[in-house]
């Protein structure tokens, strides 16, 4: 079974841009997504943005769209490039795998939740 693992987050300021990647431990085969998602403190996780495979068609949630783009690195690894950020974009940011089309937005939908990585937005 696949295991993710994201890096890249840290402590930046309003406005500065931060890139995050989700590394794969295997080649994932066959219809995918990878979805990011965030959790602040005290709130649910919810829905970033994820990306699809073969395809690559991406979908976004309404308060990241025109900010935030997520891409394909190479066969294991996806980035979110996230530009403009703003301190309520702070959090830990989780990547995950949906392997059951269509695409989603549900977090249970997804599995092989990596440990997450912080992204803390400053004013």
């Amino acid at each position: 079974q696949e295991q993710l693992v994201e890096s890249g987050g840290g402590p930046v300021q309003a406005g500065d841009s931060l890139t995050l990647s989700c590394a794969s431990s295997i080649r994932l085969l066959g219809w995918h997504a990878m979805g990011w998602f965030r959790q602040a403190p005290g709130k649910e996780r919810e829905f970033v943005g994820t990306i699809t495979y073969p395809n690559s068609n991406t979908y976004y949630s309404d308060s990241v769209n025109g900010r935030f783009t997520i891409s394909r690195v190479n066969a294991k690894t996806v980035a979110l490039q996230m530009n403009s950020l703003r301190p309520e974009d702070t959090g830990i940011y989780f990547c995950a795998v949906d392997t059951s089309p269509p695409m989603s937005r549900d977090p249970q939908e997804y599995k092989s939740w990596g440990q997450g990585t912080q992204v803390t937005v400053s004013s």
